[in-house]
């Protein structure tokens, strides 16, 4: 095989620091390592099959952006300083706030292995998150996350905190059962400034529910999305993909997504990684990689999106993630976007720039008018407003486990969670677990 990339990983079984390298075979790229004491491991990293989007041409080059204020030093080297470290290569985008640890499922798939604590940070170790978040992040968007954010009673509290402390962006990520059976709890979090429902939704069959979330769930999203809908909230369809399972669904996914209409903003795709809760071995993992994802959507979906209209981001790592822009053209048809001002996938965007760009492309249809950035006379107001209804973004992000952690990526990473103990760390990092299960960094 030949070496295509160097980098440095870790080893699965005992976390050391290890060298690794991307080497190329038979239509794939593997990430492989070899730890002195456990041998050799290697997974694919890209699987092409003849994508048009080549591994070697599949990169960015943008400038790194440092942390605005690390809270730790460079002692140990990365990933061991996370904080973020000053050698962090890139500032915050989007960070999570774990509100909670407390879930009303108990999906066999679940990166926080959420369910087992009852602990909820008070409305106090809320708002120090958000000052570590806006010493150290700055103007960040905000997610909240746990558990299931939607079981504690004060999320509209939480959401009017995060404003109020200057974060204009609040997303939440949540799997819709509250949303879907709590009349007029979706009209109280629009109330309280949510932009953001950042809905988990996997496939368009029960069997697929059942198999990532442990039940049947399929009517519940409906209603989880009508409701948001009707309420004036924004929707984004958030899939967890495992091979095997829904990767042959991404195509009815799509449609599904677009059947919403104009408040739904978009789909999202996550390949399943390997830490938290998984029911298989590690290194037996089912995992999909960018580029299949690509061509199972051109595929399935029956050519209305290529594979071709794909860009790699330019705020983070190129393996980390990719992306398109779509103009609505019915109910079934999109036009791809070539070029987008501010997208995180243009050639000179920053983290700052990706989190304008999410804001306005995923927030509240009848709020981006009146954000402070985008000040303009009603009339140009009116059309970028009714530009943007038609928006439909369709993008996917592949976390990192320890079989195909990749320093470099980790270097880049611009999604982050605020810690309790005042720190922001990079949300692979925070998860990432031995193959024993041995924690990194988590403490739960």
């Amino acid at each position: 095989m030949r070496v295509l990339r160097r980098t440095r990983s870790l080893c699965p079984e005992c976390l050391r620091v290890i060298d690794a390298q991307y080497v190329s075979g038979d239509d794939a790229v593997y990430l492989e390592k070899s730890c002195p004491e456990h041998g050799i491991f290697r997974v694919p990293a890209w699987v092409e099959h003849g994508a048009p989007q080549r591994f070697a041409t599949w990169q960015n080059k943008t400038p790194p952006t440092y942390p605005q204020a690390p809270s730790t030093t460079s002692e140990k080297g990365c990933p061991f300083d996370c904080g973020l470290c000053p050698e962090h290569a890139q500032q915050t985008c989007c960070a999570l706030l774990e509100v909670t640890r407390r879930c009303n499922m108990a999906c066999p798939v679940c990166y926080a292995s959420a369910g087992g604590a009852s602990y909820d940070p008070s409305l106090t170790d809320v708002a120090d998150m958000l000052a570590t978040l806006s010493a150290c992040g700055g103007r960040a968007n905000v997610q909240l996350s746990g558990g299931e954010p939607t079981v504690r009673d004060d999320l509209p509290d939480i959401i009017r905190l995060a404003h109020d402390r200057g974060f204009p962006f609040v997303q939440l990520n949540t799997n819709g059962l509250r949303l879907a059976h709590e009349a007029g709890y979706a009209e109280r979090l629009h109330e309280a400034g949510l932009d953001l429902v950042y809905l988990q939704w996997d496939g368009v069959r029960e069997s697929t529910f059942t198999a990532l979330r442990g039940a049947p769930c399929l009517a519940d999203k409906e209603r989880a999305a009508k409701n948001c809908i009707d309420a004036g909230l924004s929707v984004l369809l958030v899939a967890t993909v495992v091979r095997g399972v829904n990767d042959s669904e991404l195509g009815d996914l799509l449609h599904k997504a677009l059947s919403f209409g104009s408040h739904v903003r978009g789909l999202h795709l996550q390949p399943v990684a390997s830490f938290g809760r998984y029911p298989w071995h590690g290194g037996k993992s089912p995992r999909l990689t960018l580029p299949e994802l690509m061509q199972a959507l051109e595929r399935q979906s029956g050519g209305m999106v290529r594979a071709g209209d794909f860009r790699p981001p330019n705020s983070e790592h190129a393996l980390c993630s990719f992306s398109a822009v779509y103009q609505r053209r019915g109910e079934n048809k999109l036009a791809p976007i070539a070029s987008e001002q501010g997208c995180c996938c243009s050639p000179h965007a920053e983290a700052s720039q990706a989190r304008d760009f999410v804001a306005n492309h995923w927030g509240r249809l009848l709020d981006f008018a009146a954000k402070p950035q985008n000040r303009m006379d009603s009339f140009d107001a009116f059309l970028a407003a009714s530009s943007l209804r038609q928006r439909f973004t369709l993008s996917a992000m592949a976390f990192q486990d320890v079989y195909n952690l990749d320093l470099e990526r980790v270097r880049r990473c611009h999604i982050h969670i605020v810690t309790q103990d005042k720190r922001l760390m990079p949300f692979c990092m925070y998860n990432m677990t031995s193959i024993a299960g041995v924690p990194l960094y988590r403490k739960d």
